[in-house]
């Protein structure tokens, strides 16, 4: 959706956002279009500390290094994941933020598993919170790679009832409103679906999708004049971008990047919110091509979204996309990206990763970049490292 698709808007300042309501079927209906948003870039404040324990565990990967009895342990999981299943699919995932290992000890009932006590910040799962007739809990470690850290029978805590956390309003700046946006300003108090707020380049192309609760706080007459209207939303959503991503948008806005490299000066969080607008184009990437030689750039590869930076840059181009972590990319190399095996990979100053990612295990034993190198040899890429 471009906003050359709808009404002119003839004035002294560009429209930065679209206002659009998509149904199940992905149709869309316009609602209105916007020169700005105050509030779009909000850091997440991280929920509450709370202790849990973790019941008859068999861990794995971090989890059973962060329990080691050596001296080298430090406890510190970082982000993990609780998957609850019925034995025949996932059915919740719950976020365990800065995780740390409190205590551990053998589990009364079966001393062959482990009982931990971890301290962490809980961000609930957005579905049903009922347990299953017969649960089963899958742990995962990293933010990056969600890699496997064992099960366990239980997770004392984890269905604790919590407090809501305060919402954080948006305010759309200077709206010319179409009829859905004009009804809803008519009633504001009535429920409505979500809406997607689409962020626009100054060619008027969409580069990030935000989503929206179009629940009405306030309107007034805009600062920017005319017949324009300020509107604030109660609830401007929880997955705003972090406050890091916006320098990378104003590098954005000026088109798809199309020189190389312009990923490297961010930090490990910067590099992430690229990958974010990546992912708004994936579905431009072009018919998949096979064979070919490709050369990654691995200078600043030292953290994991950097890597997935290198790699796209590498195989789809600048601004192109390629996954954002390991589920993702290998997505892409099964196909439908633009690219698909068999390829060659050269992968200059690999070295620069293999350092760097040392730390970064997986639950098989290998780092995340032997890892990735793997996963592209077993789809039928020729990797060469230099």
């Amino acid at each position: 959706m471009r906003i050359a698709d709808h009404a002119v808007w003839d004035r002294g300042f560009p429209v930065k956002y679209l206002l659009v309501h998509e149904d199940q079927e992905g149709h869309a209906e316009y609602w209105g279009q916007c020169a700005g948003v105050e509030g779009m870039f909000a850091d997440k404040a991280p929920p509450p500390r709370e202790v849990l324990t973790l019941r008859g565990c068999a861990p794995k990967g971090p989890l059973l290094d962060a329990l080691s009895a050596t001296g080298e342990s430090t406890g510190l999981l970082g982000g993990m994941c609780v998957e609850v299943g019925d034995g025949q699919r996932p059915l919740q995932w719950w976020g365990l933020v800065d995780a740390v290992v409190l205590a551990h000890r053998p589990n009364r009932n079966d001393p062959a598993l482990v009982d931990v006590v971890v301290s962490a910040g809980v961000e609930e799962d957005a579905g049903e919170h009922s347990l299953p007739a017969s649960p089963q809990f899958q742990l995962f470690a990293g933010a990056a790679s969600g890699l496997p850290a064992g099960h366990c029978a239980g997770v004392e805590g984890l269905f604790a009832p919590r407090e809501a956390q305060p919402s954080s309003p948006l305010h759309l700046i200077g709206c010319e409103a179409a009829e859905p946006l004009l009804a809803a300003l008519r009633r504001p108090r009535e429920d409505r679906d979500w809406v997607q707020l689409l962020a626009l380049d100054r060619h008027g192309e969409v580069m990030y999708r935000h989503t929206v609760d179009p629940h009405i706080e306030q309107a007034r007459p805009s600062v920017l004049g005319g017949s324009l209207v300020d509107i604030t939303l109660t609830d401007g959503g929880d997955d705003r971008p972090p406050l890091v991503a916006r320098p990378i948008w104003e590098v954005w806005y000026r088109g798809v990047p199309t020189t190389r490299d312009q990923w490297a000066r961010y930090s490990e969080e910067g590099r992430s919110a690229w990958l974010d607008l990546t992912a708004t184009r994936m579905d431009r990437q072009g018919p998949d091509r096979s064979g070919g030689t490709y050369h990654l750039d691995g200078t600043s590869v030292t953290d994991v979204p950097g890597l997935h930076c290198a790699m796209a840059e590498a195989l789809a181009g600048p601004g192109g996309y390629f996954g954002r972590e390991w589920n993702a990319f290998a997505d892409c190399l099964g196909g439908g990206f633009g690219v698909t095996a068999p390829f060659t990979l050269i992968w200059h100053d690999a070295d620069v990763a293999r350092r760097a990612l040392a730390g970064v295990v997986s639950g098989e034993g290998l780092t995340y970049f032997e890892d990735i190198v793997r996963l592209l040899e077993r789809r039928g890429a020729h990797v060469l490292l230099q």
